[in-house]
């Protein structure tokens, strides 16, 4: 039995054996020695970096984040949560993230993420609103929303106090926090063409904006609340008078046409316009929220302030066709009032019927020394001033103020030769006599002279009329044929007159001769007189001794 083989030597020869094939030389045997474990294996430095990656993004994101606020808006049109943005001057500070339906159902809640930039706008009056691309009074607006998207725009608040739910602006406001100047609140009967951005004008320069508008509760006029930029702001005075500025006014008077217009836009979405009285400065800059008249025009606007209105009453007996609510009452060209009510009334009595217009009438418009001497309104003296002038012939009358259109307008004024009337003072409202126009007189004068000339027997004087015509014509014919041959006799014995005096009167006749001799004679026989005369004014006493050489 043969025993395994040895472990082979070390040798760099092959061992040569003859008794069988060469083998390839042994290898030696590895030498194992422990590796140093005071180094960190590799492989796990990678997700310690990347832990602390992790742990820095998110402190970062942490120390990033602001409050996180809910908005309501009326629809979520164009918002899109983990997208939209919430910007502040183009700036972001904040974004949608999420969008959900309130409870009943009537508007949606959109939560955003404010920055750590943004946190200052988590406060009660912060406004927040959706920047869509817009075309208002103020003009285009988020243009740049058609191709980047609708965003949430916001203005932020000075409020002490923090908030987290907010009432998102279906509209953008026109004011924003940052901008300067001055608020103030106009007080008008009407808003007229007016719109939130409408302008707002002074010496024809834009220099604000109004930027809301309100009913009053009792429904008798309209709020405005505009807003005047700085420095233009300063020339809004505590005397400062305002009206609308808004289409065309177009008047005709004296002068002829005259056309006024602050700009082209308030043709369109109409404007207010303020300015100082003439022959005023600015006075005292205004304080902000001050609460000003608000005019129809500026005409209305620069007018005395009119004190306590006179409720009058006129009836009239005759036709009110044109005239309208709101039409003048005119004293000698100033306008005193202007009609508020026009009716009708029915008196049994008479069995006819009157026609009652009510209007408001502004005593103080009357001048500054009326004012200050006039007695109080409804005073014993001022109840006797009233009875002297309607017995001085204080009338009301209706005059045409527009021959185009026919409109009226009534006219108070004193009418010395009106018929004598009363008023009662006690009355309310105050009832003046009336006194008809003169185209009403003319149309009587004329309706009188119809009925005399209806009084005319036009028949008879169109029978005797005829019955001459019937005579002349018959005389006409006796002319013709006896007294016409008459004519025609006296005609040729005239004519043979003429012929005769006309031979007679011939240059080579007799008669010619015998009157150009005597002429002859004539003239000698003058000029004999003439030289008799020219002597006896140079010698006059030659009628008493005679012509000096002749003898005695």
């Amino acid at each position: 039995m043969t025993s395994p083989p040895g472990p082979t030597p070390a040798s760099d020869a092959p061992r040569n054996d003859s008794n069988g094939p060469k083998l390839p030389p042994q290898l030696p045997d590895p030498q194992i020695e422990p590796r140093s474990r005071w180094l960190p294996s590799l492989v796990w430095v990678i997700p310690l970096i990347a832990a602390l990656i992790g742990v820095a993004l998110v402190i970062k994101s942490v120390t990033e984040k602001g409050p996180t606020i809910t908005i309501s808006f009326v629809s979520a049109e164009g918002l899109e949560p983990g997208k939209t943005k919430v910007k502040y001057k183009d700036v972001d500070v904040g974004a949608v993230k999420s969008i959900t339906l309130s409870k009943d159902l009537s508007h949606v809640l959109v939560q955003v993420q404010l920055t750590k930039e943004g946190e200052d706008f988590a406060v009660k009056d912060s406004r927040f609103w959706v920047v869509r691309p817009r075309v208002g009074a103020s003009g285009v607006s988020g243009l740049t929303t058609l191709l980047s998207g609708a965003y949430i725009g916001a203005d932020a608040g000075h409020s002490p106090d923090s908030e987290k739910n907010f009432v998102g602006l279906e509209t953008p406001p026109p004011i924003t926090g940052d901008q300067k100047g001055h608020q103030f609140i106009l007080h008008g009967d009407s808003l007229g063409s007016i719109d939130i951005g409408s302008p707002i004008f002074y010496r024809r320069v834009q220099v604000g904006q109004v930027v809301g508008f309100s009913l009053d509760k009792d429904g008798t006029g309209v709020t405005m609340q505009v807003f005047v930029s700085a420095p233009f702001d300063q020339y809004v005075g505590t005397n400062s008078r305002w009206w609308h500025a808004s289409g065309v006014d177009l008047r005709l008077d004296s002068s002829g046409f005259k056309l006024n217009t602050q700009s082209l836009a308030t043709v369109i979405v109409g404007g207010l316009s303020f300015q100082s009285p003439p022959g005023q400065g600015v006075g005292a800059q205004a304080p902000n929220n001050m609460t000003f008249r608000l005019g129809s025009d500026e005409g209305d606007a620069m007018r005395e302030p009119d004190g306590e209105p006179l409720r009058v009453v006129m009836n009239f007996n005759q036709s009110l066709r044109g005239l309208s609510v709101g039409a003048t009452v005119d004293f000698r060209g100033i306008v005193l009032g202007q009609v508020t009510n026009i009716g009708i009334d029915y008196d049994p009595k008479t069995r006819s019927f009157t026609m009652p217009v009510t209007m408001n009438i502004y005593p103080d418009r009357l001048g500054k020394r009326f004012r200050e001497t006039a007695p109080a309104a409804g005073s014993l003296a001022g109840q006797n001033l009233l009875q002297q002038l309607v017995k001085h012939g204080l009338r009301g009358q209706l005059r045409t103020g527009n021959l185009i259109t026919s409109q009226l307008y009534v006219a108070l004024d004193i009418f010395p030769k009106a018929p004598p009337a009363t008023v009662d003072v006690a009355s309310d409202p105050l009832e003046l006599p009336t006194i008809p126009n003169t185209l009403d007189e003319l149309q009587l004068q004329v309706a009188d002279i119809a009925k005399k000339l209806d009084k005319v027997p036009f028949d008879q004087i169109g029978n005797n009329l005829n019955s001459a015509l019937k005579n002349a014509d018959q005389l006409f014919k006796r002319l013709d044929t006896e007294v016409v041959p008459q004519a025609r006799d006296t005609l040729a014995a005239a004519k043979q007159t003429f012929g005769s005096a006309e031979a007679t009167l011939q240059q080579d006749s007799p008669l010619q001769s015998d009157v150009h001799q005597a002429l002859q004679e004539l003239t000698r026989t003058l000029q004999s007189l003439n030289a008799l005369s020219d002597y006896l004014e140079r010698h006059p006493e030659s009628l008493l001794r005679g012509k000096a050489g002749d003898k005695p």
